[in-house]
């Protein structure tokens, strides 16, 4: 794997974040691929858990951060300007000079404002050292970036701990939002999912959302942000501004806008 990240051999496929209401695309998530010689495209969960705990994550996850924002700074001479999120795992996090290293990348793209960077937190790492992940992402939001709970109700949940950590956003893990509409337990949690974030002045997005019918429910609970299949698979960041393109003509903002010119 190592051999793969001086080869290059690593890519970024980006997923669309949208306001489920007004059918705005607000960002998009960085989702590594190896685009491997002899295996094809291998998808994360095929090589991610064998470095979770190697030095070498760290390197991947700084390689990471870097292509997405040079892909930023890409998109902006196509005016495409939206917030990039990226996943940061638990030894990378807990490196002693994470905030450093984090504005020294920032530094290398001026253009480029840190709150347009948001960094995904998987909820179960932030167990590990929660004093310590506490503080750096408390650092991280003094440079300016966004820190958000990823797989949110999958860890070991509590008020106590969720109070601890100074993230702004929680995603709802999408094994409960894809079941919200047949199984009354996964309702209840994404429902008590955004009870508690309201309670704590936090915003929400849902993973997962794989219908109409799934947009439809989680406006109505007060969830009005989401990504999943049902809006867009992760895709090649050249595909990126020609969706956001089309989809922008066919959302429910672009019907008004036409609908009011007759």
């Amino acid at each position: 794997m190592q051999l793969g990240l001086n080869r290059n051999e690593f890519v970024l496929f980006y997923q669309p974040k949208v306001n489920l209401k007004s059918g705005e695309v607000v960002g998009a998530e960085a989702l590594i691929r190896w685009q491997h010689p002899e295996r094809g495209l291998v998808a994360p969960n095929d090589f991610l858990p064998l470095i979770e705990h190697h030095p070498l994550s760290v390197d991947l996850g700084e390689w990471v951060l870097n292509s997405a924002l040079s892909q930023m700074m890409e998109w902006r001479q196509q005016s495409v300007l939206i917030p990039v999120s990226v996943n940061i795992n638990s030894l990378h996090l807990r490196q002693p000079n994470f905030v450093e290293r984090l504005e020294a990348i920032l530094s290398l793209y001026p253009s480029i404002s840190s709150g347009q960077i948001e960094l995904e937190i998987v909820e179960t790492s932030s167990l590990d050292n929660l004093e310590v992940v506490s503080k750096t992402i408390e650092a991280c939001r003094k440079l300016g970036v966004i820190c958000s709970l990823d797989d949110f109700g999958t860890g070991y949940s509590s008020l106590s701990y969720l109070r601890r950590l100074p993230v702004e956003k929680l995603k709802i893990d999408m094994s409960f939002v894809r079941d919200m509409l047949i199984d009354p337990s996964d309702f209840a949690i994404v429902q008590g999912i955004l009870v508690l974030a309201r309670s704590f002045g936090l915003g929400v997005i849902a993973e997962g959302v794989e219908t109409p019918e799934h947009s439809e429910q989680l406006v109505k609970l007060g969830c009005d942000f989401g990504q999943g299949y049902g809006i867009a698979r992760p895709m090649p960041a050249e595909a990126m501004p020609d969706w956001i393109r089309q989809w922008n003509e066919s959302s429910p903002a672009a019907k008004r806008t036409k609908s009011d010119k007759i």
